[in-house]
């Protein structure tokens, strides 16, 4: 297993700078870059920039002069041939060094942290009340397969996969956030103007108060691919040879289900549970947090794509990659933790 580890750990170097070096060369031929962006804020005009007819310069630079341009692109390191600056970012990448925002002169750092609280908040919550409630429901429609609680509470999690997350948001805001009928739930952000005054208790009610509508759009359509990969794996493990082997010995149904189906079913769960449990930190659902106002890295990515900043850009796509690969790792160690007769040298020979 040491050996399977050391060989995961060493190809995940080329795989990271794999997906870095390509986003690095796609970046640039992308048109409009942040220089252009800074030119058309400096004239005034803002938004993104616009091509002129033949393509090889932007409007953006017209009537702009030549020395502040090529002072622009000092401060942003556009002065640089690319090659030198694509190994200066991997220079900083090696010490955790993510850059400095273009436009918004912080930190890639401090900007994600800044944005952690609204998608910790919406990636935890929807985490949790997914597999709070997505296993005991997929457990008990293997138990009863067949029946009509079990079809009746298929069509209900495959209605709400069918409906995008947005949609469901915007439905809800029309309902229950004062768009057409009643004002139940707050429109916008994860707490009140006057959070600070309120008491502990007030603070608590407030905060899940303002994640009524966010959670209920975001958490509705995950319930589906929970539920019914538990049941699945129930009924795959529940018609075994050891279970009909242990309802011959006597055993009762509860001692069958619990004792010796319940830990065979959950390992397809189990080994996907670190996985999603450190996803749901950077979970950053773009829709969702433009439909409720709120701040997070789903948002904060869009801004710096459609802004061309691209420090946040290659940034945050490092952090997340290499978050992805550990996870991906962690995962793996947890199918031996689960079931110890996995043996990684037999998977990859």
């Amino acid at each position: 297993m040491l050996a399977y580890l050391l060989k995961r750990i060493l190809l995940m170097i080329p795989t990271l700078i794999g997906v870095i070096t390509l986003t690095f060369v796609v970046i640039q031929f992308v048109p409009g870059g942040p220089v252009e962006q800074m030119m058309l804020e400096m004239k005034g005009r803002g938004g993104a920039a616009e091509a002129s007819g033949g393509g090889a310069e932007y409007r953006g630079r017209r009537g702009v002069d030549p020395d502040k341009i090529k002072e622009i692109q000092a401060l942003y390191g556009f002065d640089k041939p690319p090659i030198e600056r694509y190994f200066l970012m991997l220079k900083r990448f090696a010490k955790f060094d993510l850059g400095q925002s273009y436009f918004q002169h912080r930190s890639v750092w401090e900007l994600v942290k800044s944005k952690m609280p609204v998608s910790i908040s919406l990636g935890l919550w929807t985490f949790f009340l997914t597999y709070l409630i997505s296993v005991p429901l997929g457990i008990s429609k293997a138990i009863r397969a067949g029946s009509r609680f079990d079809v009746i509470s298929s069509m209900i999690v495959l209605v709400g996969y069918a409906i995008p997350g947005f949609v469901l948001g915007v439905l809800l805001l029309v309902l229950f956030g004062g768009g057409t009928f009643v004002q139940w739930f707050p429109l916008r952000g994860l707490t009140s103007d006057d959070w600070d005054q309120l008491s502990l208790m007030g603070k608590v009610m407030d905060y899940l108060w303002h994640l009524v509508l966010p959670i209920t759009a975001s958490v509705v359509g995950s319930f589906a691919v929970v539920t019914m990969l538990t049941k699945n794996a129930f009924l795959e493990e529940i018609r075994k040879q050891y279970v009909l082997t242990a309802r011959a010995k006597g055993l009762s149904e509860h001692r069958v289900l619990w004792k010796h189906v319940f830990r065979n079913a959950l390992i397809p769960l189990v080994t996907g549970f670190p996985a999603a449990f450190i996803g749901a930190f950077f979970t950053g659902s773009l829709l969702i947090e433009t439909l409720f106002s709120l701040d997070g890295l789903g948002l904060l990515s869009y801004e710096a794509v459609l802004r061309r900043d691209y420090p946040v850009v290659l940034g945050t796509l490092y952090l997340f990659t290499l978050i992805g690969l550990v996870t991906r790792l962690i995962s793996d160690i947890c199918y031996v933790m689960v079931d110890p007769r996995i043996h990684f040298e037999g998977m990859h020979r």
